[in-house]
Formats: C-alpha cells, sequence, structure tokens
C-alpha cells in the first residue's frame, strides 16, 4: 500500500518514516513539508494512503482534504484532540493524537482496507522497544538506564530537559519534544509546555495543579487542561 506523509516537523517525520518500514504492507513513496506540494505529487502520482497533520503551513490538513474530489484513505496524526469530531465527519480512518507509540499506529493501520492476499509483517524491534520497561537517558557523555515506573515528571529547561524520579534528578541534552515522542503516551502525559508527568503517579488534582506521589506539585497548561482532564478520565 503506497502511502506519503504530510508532516512539517522532522521529528515526527523520523517517527512515522520508522514505523512505516516497520510494516511491510506499507511503501513510503513520499514526505512532505506542507500540503501544497503534496498536492502537486498527488497530481501525477497515485498513492493509497496518506499519514496526515492537522496543523501545516500555508494550508491546513482539514482544508486540503475538503480540496481532494477522490481523497485515499487518511489516517489523521495531530497533537491537538479537538478536530477530532470535524476529522471523523470526513471520512478518515483514524485520527492519531502525538505521541503515539507503535502499537497504537498499528491499530490505525489495520483499520485500512488491505489486499486480502497481503500477509503483514511487522519488525519485532519496535515492539520489544515500545514494550520495554526502562529508557536510556543521555546526560553529557554518559547514557544512564532509568525504570520507565520510577519516572515522576520531566520538565523542560530551553534545550535541556530534567528527567525526576524519586530519588534523583538527570539532566538530559534532548529538548521536551523528543519525550514526548520517545515515551509511551499511555503513561506520561504532556500538562503544561514544560512539563511531561507520568500519570501513574498522580496522586490529586488541585485547580490548575498535579500533585504527584513522590511530592511533586507540577502546573497544568491552560492549553493542555481540558485534553488532559478527558485522557486521564477515559
Amino acid at each position: 500500500m503506497r502511502c506519503i506523509i504530510i508532516e512539517d516537523q522532522p521529528p515526527a517525520q523520523r517517527i512515522l518514516k520508522k514505523f512505516i518500514e516497520d510494516v511491510n504492507t506499507l511503501e513510503l513513496k513520499g514526505v512532505f513539508s506542507d500540503a501544497l506540494l503534496a498536492m502537486k505529487f498527488l497530481k501525477t502520482e497515485e498513492v493509497e494512503l496518506l499519514f496526515l497533520d492537522i496543523h501545516l503551513p500555508k494550508i491546513s490538513g482539514i482544508d486540503f482534504l475538503k480540496t481532494l474530489p477522490k481523497p485515499p484513505h487518511v489516517i489523521l496524526t495531530t497533537a491537538f484532540s479537538e478536530y477530532a469530531l470535524e476529522s471523523y465527519e470526513l471520512n478518515v480512518v483514524d485520527y492519531l493524537l502525538k505521541p503515539f507509540s507503535f502499537q497504537r499506529f498499528l491499530k490505525a493501520i489495520a483499520k485500512v482496507p488491505l489486499n486480502q492476499n497481503a500477509e503483514v509483517v511487522i519488525d519485532t524491534g519496535q515492539l520489544q522497544e515500545e514494550q520495554r520497561g526502562y529508557v536510556y537517558i543521555k546526560s553529557g557523555h554518559e547514557l544512564i538506564k532509568v525504570d520507565l515506573d520510577a519516572i515522576e515528571h520531566i520538565d523542560s529547561d530551553s534545550d535541556y530537559t530534567e528527567v525526576v524520579t524519586a530519588k534523583k534528578k538527570y539532566l538530559s541534552n534532548e529538548p521536551l519534544r523528543y519525550w514526548l515522542e520517545s515515551l509511551p503516551n499511555q503513561k506520561f502525559k504532556r500538562v503544561h509546555k514544560s512539563h511531561i508527568i507520568n500519570a501513574d503517579k498522580i496522586e490529586k488534582l488541585i485547580g490548575n495543579q498535579v500533585n504527584l506521589s513522590g511530592g511533586g506539585k507540577i502546573p497544568i497548561g491552560r492549553a493542555y487542561k481540558e485534553a488532559f482532564l478527558k485522557e486521564i478520565l477515559k
């Protein structure tokens, strides 16, 4: 199944490319940073599936989709949950809320009609990566192994992040976006432009603040509050 990625953020492009490579029924035909470039490509090339971001330069993914007279199957990828209803009215296959895991990606792919004779073969390396219970933190010249369950929250400080556990804090060379795209989104939630929390560590919510079991008190940003509350109340 031939597919293209329409996504303007390089980290998100890399994640999608890796996931697509691990599914043998998918063939990536192009990566585009805006919808107008993709539109030119689609005039001469046929594809069966689009991975389409909503927030794009020049024209949004939703508006782009409305311009296609006979769109291929579409899986929307976005960091914002408020477009879900509108997207389903456009008959999209699925709506992936960033950051999404490989397992969630596979669920979306499973909804796309495939050739009945196609045999899906998955690279289990990425699946094992998702299922393992630890992560390596790059701190200076060191790689430090830390259990995911030990992480309470991750705080951004410009181009660096601080990974906080009950016993220790680790200064990481990676920005917050790296952790958003690397950690399982079922457990780790963004609650503020500068903070990610481990939802398993939530002790209580007080107004616009999350109290964690290890004593951390993390503010909830206005832009993230609605989506965050929907997620944890599911």
